[in-house]
């Protein structure tokens, strides 16, 4: 996978960040994976929860830095980030795949195990990419505000949230970067996944906010207006991710769609 320079080793020595213009609360550095020690830092995470107001403060300072802000869940059932089996090694580059290329072949794959009313109004042919939609919010600003309402304490599936930096060129890279294996049953090269969510940034104006041992959550800058346009929207999130319609939550795209409309936030969880 293409790196940029990593900044967090600097951190090594200078953990309050001023080095990288950067004013840090006490923090972590985390190398670990499901190989052993990676050969730099993938992330810095807080050691004090999050809060609204916290990614706001340090966003915009640490992509700077070159260091992209995602939440990161230190508190769930699989414990610390360190218990997450992160495998960077493992990961291609996003910008090697192309995203119509990938949406078809996931749609091939699993649309014909659910034809019938849970894909209707589409059926075993991918019904192309969803155009893009009209903004609503600045994306960087979206993103804080859907960060603020995941910190607030009202979240049940986020149990401790604290805010974390990441070495990455764009937001959609940032589960490559750090090699998560959230989807790890239904794609082991998450890069892939991350050419869609790039895709996403361009027409919908996404930010991958916050990531938990097998979910994944952004913040939508741009979301479909109509249910037309959700429902095209849904065949995307259908192919990216199933489980999110026929196990975990409604059973149809076109109920799913409806929650899509004008909808903030989207999250994805792999069985």
């Amino acid at each position: 996978m293409a790196t940029l320079p990593n900044p967090l080793p600097k951190l090594a020595t200078d953990p309050s960040g001023r080095s990288l213009g950067l004013q840090l609360p006490p923090g972590r550095l985390i190398d670990a994976t499901d190989d052993g020690p990676w050969h730099e830092p993938l992330l810095w995470h807080a050691e004090k929860q999050a809060a609204p107001g916290t990614w706001k403060a340090l966003g915009a300072s640490a992509a700077r830095a070159g260091l992209l802000p995602v939440l990161v869940d230190v508190g769930g059932p699989q414990g610390s980030v360190e218990s997450w089996e992160l495998m960077p090694g493992e990961m291609s580059y996003p910008g090697d795949h192309d995203t119509e290329e990938l949406l078809t072949e996931y749609w091939d794959e699993y649309a014909e195990d659910e034809l019938g009313e849970e894909i209707e109004p589409f059926g075993a042919d991918w019904p192309g990419l969803a155009p893009a939609g009209a903004a609503t919010a600045d994306p960087d600003t979206r993103a804080a505000q859907v960060a603020d309402s995941l910190t607030d304490g009202t979240r049940a599936w986020l149990k401790d949230p604290h805010l974390a930096l990441v070495p990455a060129r764009r937001s959609a890279d940032i589960p490559a970067a750090i090699g998560w294996t959230g989807p790890l049953n239904y794609e082991n090269d998450v890069a892939r996944l991350c050419t869609v969510l790039r895709s996403w940034e361009d027409r919908f104006g996404i930010r991958v906010v916050a990531l938990t041992f097998d979910t994944l959550t952004v913040s939508v800058a741009a979301p479909p207006a109509t249910q037309a346009e959700a429902e095209a929207v849904a065949a995307e999130h259908f192919a990216f991710c199933p489980d999110n319609i026929t196990q975990n939550g409604p059973d149809t795209l076109r109920a799913y769609a409806k929650d899509l409309v004008g909808a903030p936030i989207w999250s994805f969880w792999w069985d």
